[in-house]
């Protein structure tokens, strides 16, 4: 009979390494894993801010581990790849994390969270202008004085950011200065005929004929030697089709309100073409600064011509404007509304710009609209009709088509390039 002889079991006890943070996704990307060998970065903030097109310093493009990955002995791999099975990632890291709750998992929750935040603001503080900006306009039909007073609210809040560094100054220099005169004066232009286009006719109206920018935009920008696809092309076709629509049947349609509205649309679009083209040296500037100073600007070229063209009337109308609303603080409090949402709506969608994809702000910005026409006609009980909501819906409907259309030819271009 045969005995086998077997030695002791030993003793051996493997201790459970707890981590932090179990899931490393560079350890998914060999270029990313030699790279975090090399240098142990600080640790980075755990919550998304602003999505970029580089790396942060940990060289990990989601910001969820601020560990090295030699820390990491279970799950590395000679190659920067993991041992286990790529549908074994997301558990082993649950098991190791003792809420049983992945970054990534809570990542996405807050990136959602803080879009609908800024949305919510952003729409919010748009609806809060327009409806403020026309209540105003209804007692003291001045549209220079008062968009000169909310250019003037923007110039002395982005002072204030400024001076308390609440916002990083941007440097300025005489070439920045000289470069911005001209996007500067087309801002000017189409904040002026804007307010005039309020003044005149419903604030739902007017943005109707706003959301044709697109067709100005395709237009002018070919003319200057821009080439467009078909698809964007065809997608401003409703946008004419429906705002046509929509001016034929509006009820407080005004020759003066139209023309306001379209003359609005080409001042921002020569906003946004020069800007493109005489900016190029000065893209460290953000957004907000840049329309910071935009604003400043606007203010000396428009308030000079705001006392020609109605310094006469304004004392007579702000007597008549107290007598019609009765209180001076009411009256006080609807102008400073104006003037500080105004601000703030525009500094809201810089932010939002910052925070998403050119495409998802399109959208944004469409939707926009159709809540502040919504909104207007709820507040003010404007009488719409069928055929003028049918024009209104056709138009901002192409609108959308138009951000679709130019979104594809952007990712065509970067694709060939």
């Amino acid at each position: 009979m045969l005995t086998l002889n077997l030695p002791p079991p030993s003793s051996v006890t493997f201790s459970k390494s707890i981590h932090k943070h179990p899931f490393n996704a560079s350890l998914l990307d060999p270029n990313l894993a030699s790279r975090s060998q090399h240098r142990t970065p600080p640790c980075p903030s755990l919550f998304f801010t602003k999505p970029t097109s580089h790396l942060n310093e940990s060289g990990h493009p989601f910001a969820l581990s601020c560990k090295p990955i030699s820390k990491i002995p279970n799950l590395r791999h000679p190659f920067g790849l993991s041992s286990r099975p790529t549908s074994q990632i997301p558990r082993a890291a649950s098991e190791a994390n003792p809420d049983g709750v992945s970054e990534i998992e809570v990542a996405k929750p807050n990136k959602t969270l803080q879009l609908a935040v800024v949305f919510g603001f952003w729409y919010f503080q748009n609806i809060v202008f327009n409806i403020y900006n026309k209540k105003v306009l209804n007692i003291f039909p001045f549209p220079w004085l008062l968009a000169s007073f909310q250019l003037f609210c923007g110039s002395l809040w982005m002072l204030l950011l400024w001076s308390f560094k609440l916002q990083p100054a941007p440097k300025v220099s005489k070439s920045f200065i000289i470069a911005l005169l001209g996007p500067a004066l087309f801002h000017t232009i189409g904040h002026i005929s804007a307010c005039v286009s309020f003044s005149k006719v419903a604030v739902s109206f007017t943005h109707v004929i706003k959301s044709a920018e697109p067709v100005f935009s395709v237009v002018f920008s070919s003319l200057l030697g821009d080439s467009y696809p078909l698809p964007v092309w065809l997608s401003i076709l409703p946008i004419v089709f429906g705002c046509s629509l929509a001016a034929v049947t509006e009820v407080t349609f005004n020759v003066g309100g139209l023309w306001g509205a379209l003359i609005s649309n080409v001042g921002f679009v020569f906003r946004n073409i020069f800007s493109k083209r005489s900016l190029q040296s000065f893209k460290e500037v953000n957004g907000l600064n840049l329309y910071g100073w935009i604003t400043i600007l606007s203010f000396f070229y428009l308030f000079p011509v705001a006392i020609f063209v109605e310094g006469s009337q304004w004392v007579g109308g702000y007597h008549k404007a107290i007598e019609t609303i009765g209180k001076p603080a009411t009256f006080y409090l609807w102008v400073m509304l104006s003037g500080v949402f105004y601000h703030l709506y525009n500094q809201s969608s810089y932010e939002a710009l910052d925070e998403i994809s050119p495409l998802t702000f399109s959208v944004g910005n469409t939707m926009k609209r159709v809540v502040v026409i919504v909104a207007t006609v709820l507040v003010f009980r404007n009488p719409v009709r069928p055929l003028n909501a049918l024009g209104s819906a056709i138009a901002i409907f192409g609108t959308f088509l138009y951000s679709q259309a130019t979104a594809k030819k952007k990712d065509g271009g970067e694709k060939k390039s």
